[in-house]
């Protein structure tokens, strides 16, 4: 009897303790259930943005992720992780940036905008901060476009192929839906004049805005390459030339010139006639010019495969429309001068006052030390048939080429009482043959100058430093 007793208060307390285990899972459920409910905020009403939408550009900070809605909305997907973002933010891709057209408010006072990637790929809500009037959280305001100087000179640019290099309403992905200009009717006689310039803020490239001066409603902005540079010999403007671009080659006005090295064919180029009426078969001639004013014989020397020169003299006199000049051709090879200063004067620094770092007699200088020049005969008389001796007649083309002025030294030099020095380098032709005599074609040449430390800071310059060792 009292074992039955026992059996039943046993039970009663599972009873018990079951019930109240439900009890509270019950509660907490609830609990749960009413918290989670909470959890989400509800957004208000979409607002399209009516501001300047080119002050509207906006970079990801990578702090926050892209959402379809809300970040806190229920319901929302990510479009793009905060990872993504984070990449996107260190992009230097144009494509990357953002347009923001469109914002939503929280009941909890987020800001929520509504972005798409400028390549149309990325498109979603990202926390804007507090406030619907300025860009905070996931973006940033951005430059995608920085001004550039306009060229000094602003007349006379052709598009270089009418056919392929286009305008732009503005430098490709730096503004949504930036496209491309119609190009209809546009000449390849047409001139263009330019009226600004900017890089592309993450790429750096250049871009001129351009106007055809026959057709003022052509107007847009097109890669200009390094852009231009005064007083150079060659140009490199991108999308731009200085002179008219060719015809389109036909059998009736074009020459076809075929490089050949040991029988092998190793390049090729097209020369056309700038002069109308002429038919195949008919004689070039030595007076006939193509867009750019180059004769045949000119445009068959200039137009040489990289890596390569000519054996001999080229005969185009016999040339005719429609047909080819071949061109034999032999591996070359570009020597290189390293500059030296064998003549050193360093009177200007003193026991009590002692400039550091001065130059000795034979140091070897780079463009570094200074902004030699070099002129274009010069600097072509250094290519020649690999192994093949420079000789005298080059040496001397090369030698009379440099400047002999004085060049200020372009690095700074320090005396023990803080005072700045440079070096004034004088070029001495003397040395010059005498000691390259016995170069050939690929070998580095010597080039002695004169140094003269002398107080004050050195001056800025550049010039083309490709041929210097």
């Amino acid at each position: 009897m009292f074992g039955g007793r026992k059996i039943m208060q046993s039970s009663l307390k599972k009873s018990l303790y079951l019930g109240l285990a439900a009890l509270s899972f019950a509660g907490v459920a609830a609990v749960s259930t009413t918290a989670s409910a909470k959890s989400y905020a509800t957004a208000g009403a979409y607002t399209t943005l009516k501001t300047d939408a080119t002050k509207r550009n906006v970079e990801a900070t990578g702090t926050n992720a892209l959402y379809t809605k809300p970040g806190t909305v229920k319901g929302a997907k990510v479009v793009a992780s905060k990872a993504t973002m984070a990449k996107l933010a260190s992009s230097k891709k144009s494509a990357d940036y953002f347009r923001a057209y469109g914002v939503k408010t929280t009941n909890r006072g987020s800001v929520y905008y509504r972005v798409v990637s400028m390549d149309g790929k990325y498109r979603g809500y990202v926390y804007g901060g507090k406030s619907d009037t300025a860009f905070a959280g996931g973006i940033k305001s951005a430059d995608t476009t920085t001004t550039a100087t306009t060229p000094t000179r602003t007349t006379g640019y052709y598009l270089k192929d009418v056919s392929k290099n286009t305008l732009w309403t503005a430098p490709k992905n730096t503004q949504y839906k930036a496209s491309k200009v119609s190009l209809y009717g546009v000449k390849s006689t047409d001139t263009f004049k330019v009226d600004s310039a900017a890089t592309k803020t993450r790429e750096g490239s250049l871009y001129y805005h351009v106007t055809d001066t026959q057709n003022t409603s052509v107007s847009g902005w097109i890669y200009a390459g390094k852009g231009y540079v005064a007083g150079a010999t060659t140009q490199d403007l991108g999308g731009l030339s200085l002179t008219m671009s060719d015809a389109a080659a036909t059998s009736d006005n074009s020459v076809k010139v075929v490089y050949r090295a040991s029988g092998s064919q190793v390049g090729t180029a097209t020369w056309v006639t700038a002069a109308a009426g002429t038919k195949a078969g008919a004689t070039v001639g030595t007076t006939a010019v193509n867009a750019a004013g180059v004769k045949l014989a000119d445009f068959v020397t200039n137009s040489l495969p990289s890596g390569y020169t000519t054996t001999g003299t080229v005969d185009t006199a016999s040339a005719t429309y429609g047909n080819t000049v071949y061109v034999d051709v032999t591996a070359a090879a570009t020597s290189k001068v390293q500059l030296v200063a064998d003549n050193v004067d360093n009177t200007a620094s003193t026991t009590d006052n002692a400039v550091a770092g001065v130059l000795a007699n034979g140091a070897k200088l780079s463009s570094s030390d200074l902004s030699a020049t070099l002129k274009e005969a010069g600097i072509k008389a250094l290519t020649g048939t690999k192994g093949e001796a420079i000789g005298a007649t080059n040496l001397a083309t090369i030698s009379g080429a440099f400047d002999t002025a004085e060049i200020n030294g372009s690095k700074t030099y320090y005396a023990a009482n803080g005072d700045a020095y440079h070096y004034v380098f004088t070029y001495e032709p003397a040395n010059f043959a005498n000691d390259n005599r016995l170069a050939t074609y690929g070998d580095t040449l010597t080039a002695s100058f004169k140094a003269v430390l002398t107080k004050g800071a050195p001056s800025a310059s550049s010039s083309n430093s490709s041929w210097i060792a």
